[in-house]
């Protein structure tokens, strides 16, 4: 009896060791993918003629422009098909290179059930291309913040996967992350892939207000109401109505001040400052703190019921020394950028550069970035920005991090920080992820620091 196969959930596994081809098919199967195995990319090449697949999981070695001209190929010439890159060494330029070939996305090795299961279905949900007669590539999220959101890391294509998710619904959004990482620009991102994208979306920094002046900045007043108040005023959420309020640093809010925004959650109404009379409106509240709100909930400085009502659609947003990839793709783009601006001659970061930048620990995030490449490219110019040209307190973490350890005689940092990477990865038989986890980092910083550990020994 021949079961049918639903929509979109035909894939492809691509996986030279067919004991790992099998081991990603059985997580597939149960839950409702069906699944052909290719060897090699003769056999893959014959399945994609004779079959149609919805994804390709291409689990081949990462180097060399063969795979490159292999993902591009299929893409091309398979559009309907979401690539899904599996790469047994995670190396930064491969797969930079993978996603701007046409990948859908890419993991590495080892892959989790609940990993490799979360991105097939995303995939597999994306729109189907329709019959143009023109080339379609598998849709990706899109988000109208390109100067943040772009990044090939780990974290930040679960950050995009994670807003578009929720950017449909009308329920409160709420975004932690340390200063700079880009919480403001995500919440226009929502904005801009919602039903509401048409409009307004209006952001209010809680912080930057005085607190005798916030409850007329979010609801409005009439002339008189106050000292200063000379005319009537519309507040910030009667001018989102009908599409987004961002309130940020929403910890900083002043409980009397909570106590009202609670109630307008509730009610949906807003009464201005000395008004009688009360509107409704129909806004979207989308909020952000760099403060870890569980903890101003029970150090009594943030009112509980108001975080339960808010904290319903939490995202995280990953600080850059947790996006290290990230680093040499967003410095290029404002190179790009403020090359245009000031008029310079730069087109590229040479690799000492970028190896400079990945070396800082960026405690500004992507603002701090920002701004270094703003101040370099004014100072300076040429084909190529070179580290000689960065402020020195990004060069000075470079130095400081490839000088002698203390007490550590004829031994470099790397060469000790890789011994106590590698044991700990030992002592979890070598996973490591739980190696990672133990050590307060990324899987994906254990990866690139091996890469760099082989180069040196080499």
């Amino acid at each position: 009896m021949s079961v049918s196969v639903p929509r979109r959930n035909h894939v492809l596994i691509v996986e030279d060791k067919p004991s790992l081809a099998s081991v990603y098919r059985t997580h597939l199967e149960k839950d409702g993918f069906a699944c052909e195995l290719a060897v090699g990319e003769a056999a893959a090449t014959a399945h994609l003629e004779s079959s149609r697949f919805d994804a390709i999981i291409l689990s081949l070695e990462l180097s060399g422009p063969g795979c490159l001209s292999l993902i591009e190929s299929w893409s091309a010439s398979h559009p309907q098909a979401c690539i899904i890159v599996v790469a047994a060494n995670a190396s930064i330029n491969d797969a930079v290179d993978a996603v701007r070939a046409g990948a859908w996305d890419y993991l590495v090795k080892p892959v989790s059930r609940n990993r490799l299961i979360t991105t097939l279905t995303n995939a597999c949900q994306s729109p189907a291309p329709q019959a143009t007669g023109l080339p379609i590539r598998p849709s990706r999220p899109e988000t109208a913040a390109p100067d943040t959101m772009i990044g090939s890391s780990r974290a930040m294509a679960d950050t995009r996967r994670q807003i578009e998710a929720i950017a449909s619904s009308s329920a409160p959004a709420f975004i932690t992350g340390e200063s700079g990482t880009g919480k403001e620009l995500c919440a226009q991102a929502i904005h801009d892939l919602s039903p509401r994208a048409d409009q307004p979306f209006i952001a209010l920094n809680c912080g930057a207000i005085p607190h005798d002046l916030m409850e007329s900045e979010i609801f409005g007043h009439l002339k008189g109401a106050f000292t200063g108040a000379i005319s009537d005023r519309e507040g910030a959420a009667a001018a989102a109505d009908g599409g987004t309020l961002f309130l940020d640093e929403i910890c900083e809010m002043e409980l009397s001040l909570q106590i009202k925004l609670l109630r307008f959650l509730q009610t949906g109404t807003i009464q201005p400052v000395g008004s009688a009379h009360s509107r409704k409106v129909d806004i979207r509240i989308v909020c952000a703190t760099n403060r870890t709100p569980q903890t101003e909930v029970t150090e009594g400085r943030f009112r509980e019921d108001l975080y339960f009502r808010l904290h319903v659609l939490p995202i995280h947003l990953k600080p850059l020394r947790e996006r290290d990839r990230d680093v040499a793709e967003l410095a290029s783009c404002f190179l790009d950028a403020y090359t245009r601006e000031e008029t310079r001659s730069f087109s590229r970061i040479d690799n000492e550069a970028v190896d400079t930048l990945m070396a800082y620990d960026w405690p500004g995030n992507i603002r701090e970035l920002q701004n270094v490449i703003r101040q370099t490219v004014v100072l300076h110019d040429g084909e190529a920005l070179e580290p000689h040209m960065l402020p020195d307190h990004i060069v000075n973490a470079k130095a400081r991090a490839s000088s002698p350890a203390p007490g550590q005689t004829g031994r470099l940092l790397w060469q000790i920080e890789r011994d106590v990477i590698e044991a700990a990865i030992s002592g979890f038989a070598g996973s490591i992820p739980k190696a990672a986890d133990a050590l307060g980092i990324s899987p994906s910083t254990i990866y690139r620091k091996r890469e760099t550990w082989a180069e040196k020994s080499a």
